[in-house]
């Protein structure tokens, strides 16, 4: 008898903890992890974006039903429907809808016409107050894949240590105090399929193609072969630095 009470104790507790609504609740920011941990491991950021995207970030408010998210080049403002058997829906004003789902530590966006099904972390890095949607995305990204020292092999300053860090800075880096990784959009597509970033001085800077290979990153100027009243295509160049990482 007792043995019977003990588990029906155990049972009753186990579906508290199964039914607790924290457990279900999809409030918070959410980033494409596995995106960042693919593209860690030293291929083609582009590829493995392309891959497990494109949606970068979510932004959910239950309270508010509010929901947003960011693929890297536009920014999405959806209204939560409401719950049904743990799903989200999420309308976008006339457009395709979604459909969100906490899965224990993760959110699952399921497939729909226009977008394969899209698996996100909760985002674990500090950003600024007020810093725009995708700032969580991109900050991850930064710590995990240009994260940790390079050393310039082959280039100016070489022997140099450069250090790029998760808010945008570069140290080490001759002519460069600030860099951009392109995720999407307008520099996305002038690039012809080759990753490239932004590096700047003083808040004057240039496109770059670079190109990661394990532990090698090359950064390559980018040649411009469009016209004057055209679109700028960037092509790669020669190649300006050499970097390995330690």
């Amino acid at each position: 008898m007792r043995q019977a009470l003990a588990l029906s104790l155990i049972a009753l507790f186990l579906g508290g903890c199964a039914s607790n609504p924290a457990d279900r609740d999809i409030s918070g920011t959410w980033i494409n992890q596995v995106a960042i941990d693919a593209a860690s491991k030293g291929g083609p950021l582009r590829e493995a974006l392309q891959a497990y995207g494109p949606n970068l970030e979510w932004d959910v408010n239950t309270k508010a039903s509010q929901a947003r998210y960011t693929n890297g080049f536009e920014n999405v403002d959806g209204k939560l429907l409401g719950e049904q058997s743990g799903a989200w829906k999420v309308d976008f004003y006339g457009s395709a809808g979604s459909e969100l789902k906490r899965d224990g530590k993760q959110l699952s966006q399921a497939a729909s016409e226009n977008e394969p099904e899209q698996v996100f972390d909760r985002a674990q890095v500090q950003v600024p107050a007020g810093a725009p949607l995708g700032a969580s995305f991109e900050r991850a990204l930064y710590s995990s894949y240009m994260g940790g020292s390079w050393k310039v092999i082959n280039g100016p300053s070489a022997g140099n240590t450069v250090q790029f860090q998760a808010d945008g800075q570069v140290a080490g880096l001759p002519g460069a105090d600030r860099y951009a990784l392109c995720l999407a959009g307008d520099c996305a597509s002038m690039s012809g399929g080759n990753d490239n970033m932004w590096l700047q001085l003083n808040g004057q800077g240039n496109t770059w193609i670079f190109a990661r290979k394990g532990k090698e990153l090359e950064i390559l100027q980018a040649v411009n072969t469009a016209q004057a009243d055209e679109m700028p295509q960037f092509t790669p160049g020669e190649r300006k630095w050499l970097l390995e990482k330690q």
